[in-house]
């Protein structure tokens, strides 16, 4: 019902892109998996959209059958055909805790389960969400338009080729379009253009088949880079208090402006797409 003895409760920074979120799904999902919910406490309901107020009444009682993941949406499967589900915003955050801890600021909500154990969301710019409801999550409004996963067997060339024909729009801008594909973030939207030596503001519509192959692919290889960074910090995290640096030690180009690309030494160049910062190789991004 539970792991190891050995482990240890896990807890995540804050950078929640699919990456960060994934890694949240597998930290959390060894403590809740198979566990029934005795208590939720809501602080502050006032998150992006309010904490619905059946939740406190409605989830105790029931058993957290799976944690799931959709884009950057955590889901967990819940007794009675229930899902509750989980945005962690801008800077939110859940940690597994040993037992009731006193709240520090901007814990804004706990779900205390059998094993005795606490799920603690935190959140500083409450721009996270909690949705409580039934049915198949894919028909939720948050989830019914959203692309293929980017590890997904329906992210392929062929489909990304035919998402990309005739559109005008930045590459950059239209691979962080959730409808193209889900949860593709800012930082590595700009990994993945440079592993495939494309420069961010081409046009969709003007990237050959061949390079779009190579997109793909540079998509999948960054954010499973991500995860397995995430992954091996894992057992490094102590009772919720270990904050791990997570993939950036490896970002090639995000974030490095002005320091020399790490393929030819031209200096990384930044520029604003979007709202969004965005970071290439001028010399080898096309």
């Amino acid at each position: 019902m539970g792991p190891a003895a050995s482990a240890r409760p896990w807890s995540e920074p804050n950078m929640p892109e699919l990456p960060e979120v994934e890694t949240t799904r597998r930290g959390v999902a060894p403590w809740v998996e198979g566990v029934r919910v005795t208590g939720v406490e809501v602080r502050e309901r006032r998150l992006r959209w309010p904490v619905p107020p059946r939740l406190p009444r409605e989830l105790p009682g029931r058993r957290l059958l799976a944690a799931e993941r959709r884009a950057k949406y955590l889901l967990f499967r819940v007794e009675g055909g229930r899902n509750l589900m989980v945005h962690l915003g801008m800077s939110g955050s859940l940690q597994v805790l040993p037992g009731p801890r006193p709240a520090r600021p901007h814990d804004h909500l706990d779900i205390a389960l059998e094993s005795g154990y606490l799920l603690r969301f935190n959140d500083p710019r409450r721009f996270g969400s909690f949705h409580w409801f039934a049915g198949e999550p894919a028909r939720h409004p948050l989830l019914a338009g959203l692309g293929p996963e980017p590890l997904g067997r329906d992210f392929t060339a062929d489909y990304l080729a035919g998402a990309c024909r005739g559109r005008r729009i930045a590459i950059k801008q239209h691979l962080m379009n959730s409808r193209i594909v889900a949860g593709v973030g800012n930082i590595y939207a700009s990994e993945a253009l440079f592993l495939a030596a494309i420069h961010p503001a081409r046009a969709a519509g003007r990237i050959g088949r061949p390079r779009i192959a190579a997109l793909v692919c540079a998509v999948r290889e960054v954010l499973e880079a991500a995860i397995r960074q995430g992954g091996t910090t894992l057992r490094d995290f102590a009772w919720g208090e270990g904050k791990p640096g997570y993939f950036r030690a490896e970002l090639t180009v995000y974030d490095r402006e002005g320091e020399p690309c790490l393929r030819c030494g031209t200096p990384i160049r930044a520029v604003v797409q979007g709202q969004r910062a965005t970071y290439y190789c001028p010399r080898c991004q096309r």
